[in-house]
């Protein structure tokens, strides 16, 4: 046995750099073909994997087998035919960043530590800042996804907002909006009662009139509105709130203005985007997840705040420990100054590296391309008979359900989404609309492009006939009320 064996030689390094990079370069060609789902034999592997930790280590070979197969008995969310959720593409030059990230392994929190290594954190937050026309003295943090950025918006709207006493304030969200702005309120020390959920209108938007009326009854009753959380992009229907109209309604009762762009954000770089977020240049702070419409692998979320300074008061603390570090952030701004932690992996390089090697071009083709897909995808469902489209789509999410002539119709689609999802072809997902059960395909991925969107037609529309053509038997063959 070596004397170091946690030292590895320099060839033993890049036999398994090698390895390694031979198995990820075959899986992610392989993706488009991949089936979108393949669980068999998922929990049995599962299973084998429940084990004590060993004494004597393993080839790295064998382990490299085990994960890798691991990986392919899951979900394909990074392949075109995923369109549940809202999908997490995965660009190989990020990966290659994290593997950088990893292998360099710098301490990047505190900028005096790595200066031009914070720098890249900066100025990745910067170009987010950008995106949304904020000052110079605008400041952000990458967290690791954005319900970490909702929690830390929270945080800094309640220190700016109520100071140290704030049991009585008060925020609203859409009731359409996603769970983690609720669950961040909740987090923050606002009991549930606290936390408005405010109506929507009959696009899925927030109403801004109801807003004011609950803010006005709220302050009669004695308590103190202090924030209003907008979506640019709704994770159930892609719907995006009136946020100019919604931003009005909060600099009038002096409230945080914050919008979860987690979705949408990135899609303000298209010239529809633009158009569609009116307003949101107005917010306060806003939530992005740079895993999701910028593609890059899961990890890294956002939180830009128009006025930086109020995100650092609402995170800095002293440590004695800390008492010898040089500080530059009238410089380079330091991520555990503006964040919740202080030891961290180097977020920033996921972003950095792909946007420097691709150019934002590349990106704002890849959204125009996925906003066509959607309208391609919505015109082709409404236009077929028996198909509920119930909303022309703000980005690119689109619910539906298919109507039969008899029985029920939630039965019939809660069937339709399994055979759909059978095919391993196309994965879709499904929510509540108005308390029924609406299938959603979701079109994000870098991945998915027109071949698949028009086999997702062909294999949405066969499920549908092979369902009418089972016998009176069938599952959903129960009378209902219509």
């Amino acid at each position: 046995m070596r004397e170091y064996p946690l030292e590895p030689s320099g060839p033993e390094m890049r036999a398994m750099s090698e390895a390694a990079m031979l198995v990820v370069e075959q899986f992610v060609n392989d993706l488009p073909e991949a089936p979108a789902k393949d669980l068999d034999g998922a929990l049995e592997l599962a299973e084998e994997l429940r084990e004590e930790a060993p004494e004597i280590g393993t080839s790295f070979e064998s382990l490299l087998n085990t994960v890798a197969v691991s990986s392919q008995k899951a979900v394909n969310n990074s392949g075109p035919g995923f369109m549940a959720y809202i999908p997490g593409g995965g660009l190989y030059v990020s990966a290659l960043a994290d593997f950088l990230a990893a292998g360099f392994n710098r301490y990047v929190s505190l900028a005096a530590k790595a200066p031009a290594l914070a720098q890249i954190e900066a100025t990745v937050v910067r170009w987010l800042c950008d995106l949304f026309d904020y000052p110079p003295e605008a400041r952000g943090v990458l967290t690791s996804g954005g319900s970490m950025a909702n929690f830390s918006a929270v945080i800094t709207a309640r220190k700016a907002k109520l100071g140290e006493n704030f049991s009585t304030g008060v925020l609203y969200t859409s009731e359409q909006s996603h769970a983690s702005c609720a669950k961040a309120a909740y987090l923050a020390g606002f009991p549930r009662e606290r936390i408005r959920m405010v109506p929507t209108d009959e696009r899925l938007r927030m109403d801004a009139d109801a807003l004011t009326a609950m803010i006005e009854a709220d302050r009669a009753a004695g308590l103190r509105p202090f924030m209003v959380t907008a979506s640019a992009g709704t994770t159930n229907t892609g719907s995006v709130d009136p946020m100019a109209r919604v931003g009005e309604v909060a600099r009038a009762h002096d409230m945080w203005f914050h919008v979860d762009a987690a979705y949408g954000g990135p899609f303000r770089m298209t010239e529809y985007g633009r158009r569609l977020f009116q307003g949101i240049e107005s917010a306060d702070s806003i939530t992005l997840d740079p895993h999701k419409a910028f593609f890059i692998p899961y990890g890294t979320g956002a939180l830009i705040v128009r006025e930086g300074f109020r995100l650092r008061a609402a995170h800095h603390v002293e440590a004695d420990y800390l008492q010898d570090t040089d500080g530059l952030d009238e410089q380079i701004p330091s991520a555990s100054e503006y964040g919740m932690e202080l030891s961290r992996d180097f977020r920033g390089l996921r972003l950095w590296l792909p946007v420097k090697h691709h150019g934002l071009a590349a990106f704002r083709a890849a959204l125009e391309e996925k906003l066509e897909l959607t309208r391609y995808l919505y015109d082709e469902l409404r236009t077929t008979p028996g198909f509920e489209v119930p909303l022309d789509p703000d980005l690119t999410a689109v619910p539906f359900r298919y109507l039969p002539e008899r029985g029920n119709p939630d039965a019939f689609n809660r069937l339709l989404l399994e055979r759909i999802n059978d095919s391993k072809r196309v994965f879709l997902s499904s929510t509540l609309l108005d308390g029924h059960f609406i299938i959603r395909a979701c079109i994000v991925s870098h991945r998915t492009h027109r071949d698949r969107v028009e086999e997702a037609v062909r294999i949405i529309r066969s499920a549908v006939q092979d369902l009418l053509a089972l016998d009176a038997a069938a599952p959903w063959e129960q009378p209902v009320a219509r």
